[in-house]
């Protein structure tokens, strides 16, 4: 029980729990993105990056010629933890987040894929038919994805209180979508068809989904993950009408999961292209909406009230002058105000930004004081 408990404190860090009060005190040695995210003041904003680890970035390049896929990179632990701890390494920045995609758990669900080089995910076999969903299991996550366990661990290790590891999890819907197109789409018909032909199908993929990335969540928090973001990256190509009907419900799903079994953990929802879902985003029961660039981040405070909001600089902007980048950046800063504002790009990284750019981005952001 001893060894049991200090494993947990090395991990979570020491807690006290007040006792008929609403609020819980927690280490003051507790991370500062941690800290803004469950809504304390901080005296600055913190800062990453979404997609941080990766192709912008020489050291990680020079790795694909001993790692040359992506499954090599992201599922062996110690070159996954390597490059997870690379932009922290060269930025400092606030996060780390884990090295991997979010179609890692697929296997433990029965369902295999591969990552291409150039043309991206593809499953072996698209999930199609009643018998297809029927054959999906609930994952054992530590079967499954020993490599998550090690990586999130040696990550907290790593950073220690420096920075607030964060993990991930692709959802239900976004998940889906790859399941029935069979890799990244441009049209999404085959999802769409399955949503206006057969609904109850999709409802059900869309069920076995939610279970297992609602365990796999909670495995990556009892793992060492102290944020967690769920991406329902291709949501907002569906109409409002398919969204409330096939995406919200089941991001709800998960959170409630998540939020049954680690209440202070704060979770996040990302979607692309999302300025006209910022409403039904805040009602999912998280804690932080990632906001993309192609909306006012003050115009989305004003519309989803309160809650915590990440982002929302649009990463083109790191491909231009120093002056441009501060500019920008203040603005973002100076909208989204100093309460639960996690700074964020709008999407991920450009794999063509410089890393000197990407280094004042975030030395902008730390010399920025509210």
């Amino acid at each position: 029980m001893l060894a049991l408990t200090t494993a947990v404190l090395a991990l979570h860090g020491p807690r006290v729990y007040m006792r008929g009060r609403a609020s819980v005190a927690m280490a003051a040695e507790d991370p500062l993105l941690l800290r803004a995210a469950r809504g304390e003041p901080v005296h600055r904003p913190p800062v990453w990056m979404m997609r941080q680890a990766g192709r912008h970035m020489k050291v990680y390049r020079d790795l694909i010629d001993k790692y040359p896929t992506f499954r090599e990179r992201s599922e062996i632990a110690e070159v996954s933890t390597q490059i997870s701890l690379q932009p922290w390494e060269a930025y400092k920045t606030d996060g780390v987040i884990l090295f991997s995609d979010i179609l890692t758990p697929l296997p433990g669900m029965g369902v295999d894929f591969d990552i291409l080089e150039k043309a991206g995910p593809k499953i072996r076999t698209p999930v199609r038919t009643a018998a297809a969903v029927d054959a999906m299991n609930l994952m054992d996550p530590d079967e499954a994805c020993p490599f998550v366990r090690q990586t999130l661990g040696d990550l907290r290790r790593a950073v220690g209180s420096e920075a607030t590891v964060l993990g991930f999890i692709g959802a239900p819907y976004t998940m889906a979508t790859y399941c029935v197109e069979g890799g990244s789409s441009s049209s999404y018909l085959e999802i769409k068809k399955m949503g206006l032909n057969d609904p109850q199908l999709l409802h059900k993929l869309l069920t076995k989904l939610a279970d297992n990335l609602a365990e796999y969540a909670c495995f990556q928090i009892d793992s060492g993950a102290q944020v967690l973001q769920m991406f329902d990256s291709w949501a907002g190509n569906l109409s409002p009408i398919d969204y409330d009907a096939f995406a919200h419900p089941y991001q709800r799903m998960v959170v409630s999961k998540v939020k049954a079994r680690y209440p202070e953990v704060p979770f996040i929802t990302y979607i692309a292209k999302s300025a006209a879902l910022l409403e039904r985003m805040a009602a999912n029961g998280g804690d932080i909406v990632s906001v993309d660039w192609t909306v006012h981040m003050a115009d989305a405070r004003r519309r989803m009230g309160n809650i915590g909001v990440q982002g929302n600089l649009d990463p083109a902007v790191l491909l231009a002058d120093e002056a441009v980048i501060v500019e920008r950046t203040h603005d973002v800063l100076r909208q989204a105000g100093g309460k639960q504002h996690v700074m964020n790009l709008g999407h991920g990284i450009e794999p063509s930004t410089p890393e000197e750019k990407a280094k004042f981005f975030v030395e902008t952001v730390k010399a920025y004081r509210y």
